[in-house]
């Protein structure tokens, strides 16, 4: 079928962080590219791709469809079906087209009701965000509806990124994000919330200065810099991501109950079946991802480590209760894992195995009331996002998320050169 580079060309639907990210990398190899976003951005989007070798920007999706052998739909979970129903039927005869959503399930049933019988289907999705190098990380393939010569074709025409190609069925696909991002997700998102409700820049405190610190107060910023649907799409429209993030909320609960009811035996009976669970015997001879000495590096306070009191490290507790009460091992997924999710489980893979640091957050918890109030706003702020997860209420989560980003933005900026550094240095130790 499909066709040299010098005759082929590939459409972009939705010209967001993601879809200029993929115009840009994809043109810069020599590739024809096709791209639109709605119809009120074309003239700011012609002037931006200007002097953008490679790259024609049209009005609308009509017009790169019925044109591009390749079409990406870079567009929103939550609109994609809208989006394909309208642009779908005017797909040129033979072409493939692919989607990028973080939850394949809507996008999949999309085509599938959609696009013309003679269109073939390869999805795909790159694990990590616009801002991060794609060299070396994963990015999904998934043969959806469509001959092998077609999957190659999407193979040769995304080699440009560098990535580790993944196969994958959509089902699993989702399966594996909800396991590596939903989760992930909320835990950063309550964190901000809680400081939010505090009234607090964490980095100004003394509390939060050094290691662990550094990647909950860096990530968090990095999450909230983004775009609400980024997160909102995966949430809520894959059932295993609400499931999780329930279980989240739950184990969160559960845990600081216990916490402030001084329960200390059955709070390390817990806490050290679930660390048992999650990090079974083939893990622990194995080096650790991350030590302090890498994340002492990277922080938005000008305090000295020493000052900052020992935490009981609620959200890392319950990560991990809650990946025990799935039955979820994070290592499983390590193939198809973003850069936050290797993060996170590096942090939490120090303190779990270090049982000195262990045994003192576990006592902290019981004994030292210092994040007794932090913990109760995280506590809420975890019910709180799952609930709105689990109401599928798009627009209470855009205005949860933008509040909060509305508060941290001051810091966006310098928050933003310290975390690209630090995944930059994190990224390499963690390959």
């Amino acid at each position: 079928m499909v066709l040299a580079k010098e005759n082929a060309s590939i459409g972009i639907i939705g010209m967001g962080d993601m879809g200029k990210l993929y115009a840009q990398r994809l043109s810069s190899a020599g590739w024809r590219i096709n791209a639109c976003d709605i119809p009120e951005k074309y003239e700011e989007l012609k002037q931006e791709f200007d002097t953008q070798k490679g790259v024609t920007v049209f009005p609308n999706g009509h017009l790169v469809s019925r044109i591009s052998d390749f079409i990406l739909y870079s567009v929103e979970a939550g609109v994609i079906d809208r989006v394909v129903a309208q642009y779908g039927p005017s797909t040129k005869v033979g072409a493939i087209v692919g989607g990028q959503t973080s939850c394949k399930a809507p996008e999949l049933a999309a085509f599938d009701k959609h696009l013309p019988h003679d269109v073939e289907i390869v999805s795909c999705h790159s694990l990590h965000g616009p801002k991060v190098n794609p060299n070396g990380q994963p990015l999904v393939l998934i043969q959806h509806r469509a001959s092998d010569e077609s999957l190659h074709f999407v193979e040769s025409a995304l080699s440009c990124f560098g990535s580790k190609y993944v196969y994958l069925s959509g089902e699993m696909h989702d399966r594996i994000t909800a396991d590596t991002q939903a989760v992930t997700h909320a835990a950063f998102l309550s964190m901000g919330t809680a400081w939010q409700a505090n009234n607090q820049f964490p980095w100004d405190m003394s509390r939060w200065v050094g290691g662990i610190e550094n990647v909950k107060i860096n990530i968090t910023l990095r999450i909230y810099s983004n775009k609400w649907h980024v997160y909102a799409g995966l949430a809520i429209l894959n059932p295993a991501a609400k499931a999780q993030i329930r279980q989240y909320a739950e184990s969160v609960t559960e845990l600081y109950k216990l916490m402030i009811e001084g329960q200390r035996d059955e709070l390390k009976r817990r806490v050290k079946a679930a660390g048992e669970y999650v990090f079974q015997a083939g893990t622990k001879g194995q080096d650790l991802l991350l030590k302090d000495e890498v994340l002492d590096r990277f922080s938005l306070s000008n305090r000295h480590r020493e000052e900052s009191p020992p935490n009981n490290h609620l959200s890392l507790l319950a990560i991990v209760d809650c990946w025990w009460k799935l039955g979820i091992v994070p290592y499983d997924h390590m193939i198809c894992s973003t850069p936050l999710f290797r993060l996170w489980l590096g942090v939490t893979e120090y303190l779990f195995r270090n049982p000195e640091l262990l045994d003192e957050a576990l006592d902290t918890a019981c004994d030292d009331s210092t994040f007794r109030s932090d913990d109760l706003e995280f506590t809420f702020a975890a019910r709180a996002w799952s609930d709105c997860v689990s109401f599928g209420d798009f627009e209470s989560y855009r205005d949860r998320f933008e509040r909060i980003q509305q508060y941290f933005a001051p810091r966006f900026p310098e928050a933003s050169r310290l975390g690209n550094e630090m995944m930059k240095t994190i990224l390499e130790k963690t390959k």
